[in-house]
């Protein structure tokens, strides 16, 4: 049983029945053989009443759990144990207190009467309470048992289905730094310099290579360098300088002391891809693009601060909400993996600057705690 109302958790549980039944038979093979040899009778006849008993309890517990679950779920439709098929320990306790020897009048009974035997129970009460007793015991050390294992199957069906969700979240990050739209103007540009200019071809040739090395390399970790970051940046830069001409002009400003610092991969991507697709490309003249690292130093501690500025129009006003790169993996995915592996200690903000400190344009500003160096 788990405490999750999810189709996994349903399954996980269901799947024990089986289990359940197999451990009462063997159960009961046990307690008859015990049986056989402390009172020296039959062991056929220990069985039959043995497994009549267990197989009673399985019933009563499994069919008294869920039927109260139901009713619980039907009446707090937000309770999500009951959803799961879980009562509480509180009606568990009670469907085993008076399940369980409802169950064991029942079983010797069936037993009887499957044996041909004319049994009252009061009459050998002192054994019977035994094993009534037993058959207690029996049933709360199950509960405990078939739960436990319930959770724990749940909890591995689980983690397998964050490890797929993963893979799928990489995947999809990896289609989106491969534009294709991009990569196919790049080999077009590429097609023609090869005819006009070779070695402006080799080098451009040299920089795809490494951008396809790079995302692919991003795609399969969590952190990397800085420098890795800003390298890849480089490269993507380099390859729309081909296509804008001299409408795009770069910076890329990292200090020496930051370069090592782990930082997530591919976070700065979708940044420059919105100033270039966004701010820069729609623009006669172009612009001007502007990456920096900062390192900053708090009472609270340092942070690393990472900028993107670029001097296109993308944004009217600093409300503004943030756009799309039109690859399925923008700004609000930043946000989330930002969430996911800082919380709340990092921010991604987007705002129209023009002030005497920052020339007009649009700041993408990215504020988390100051990372280790990477191994």
């Amino acid at each position: 049983m788990t405490l999750e109302p999810d189709s996994t958790t349903r399954r996980c549980w269901h799947c024990t029945v089986l289990n359940r039944t197999l451990l009462t038979v063997v159960l009961a093979v046990v307690i008859a053989t015990g049986l056989t040899l402390v009172s020296h009778g039959q062991f056929f006849n220990s069985l039959v009443y043995s497994l009549c008993v267990g197989l009673l309890c399985e019933l009563a517990l499994d069919g008294g759990c869920h039927a109260i679950a139901w009713v619980i779920s039907r009446r707090d439709p937000d309770n999500q144990a009951a959803k799961a098929g879980w009562p509480g320990w509180f009606w568990m306790g009670a469907c085993i207190v008076v399940g369980v020897p409802a169950a064991y009048i029942g079983g010797h009974a069936l037993g009887g009467l499957i044996l041909g035997h004319d049994t009252h129970l009061g009459a050998n009460w002192r054994p019977n309470a035994g094993m009534l007793l037993l058959s207690l015991s029996i049933g709360l050390a199950a509960t405990f048992f078939f739960k436990s294992q319930g959770e724990l199957a749940a909890t591995r069906a689980e983690a397998e289905s964050a490890l797929r969700m993963a893979a799928e979240h990489r995947l999809k990050l990896l289609e989106s730094q491969l534009e294709p739209h991009m990569l196919f103007n790049t080999l077009a540009n590429l097609r023609v310099l090869i005819a006009l200019d070779p070695p402006q071809a080799q080098a451009m040739l040299d920089h795809l290579i490494a951008f396809l090395r790079s995302t692919l390399q991003g795609s399969r970790t969590t952190l990397h360098p800085l420098h890795a970051e800003f390298d890849r940046l480089r490269d993507y830069l380099a390859l729309m300088s081909v296509r804008m001409g001299p409408r795009l002009q770069t910076s890329l400003d990292l200090p020496p002391e930051l370069a090592d610092l782990a930082v997530p991969t591919l976070l700065l991507q979708p940044l420059v891809e919105n100033a270039v697709h966004h701010g820069l490309e729609p623009a006669i003249d172009g612009g001007q693009i502007r990456i920096e690292a900062r390192r900053l130093d708090h009472p609270g501690g340092a942070r690393l601060q990472l900028r993107v500025f670029d001097s296109g129009d993308g944004l009217t006003h600093a409300s503004a909400p943030l756009p799309s790169t039109g690859t399925g993996f923008g700004l609000s995915q930043v946000r989330e993996r930002l969430r996911t592996l800082y919380g709340t200690e990092a921010t991604l903000s987007l705002t129209r600057t023009d002030s005497i400190q920052e020339p007009p344009g649009t700041l993408a500003l990215i504020d988390l705690p100051l990372p280790l160096p990477t191994p």
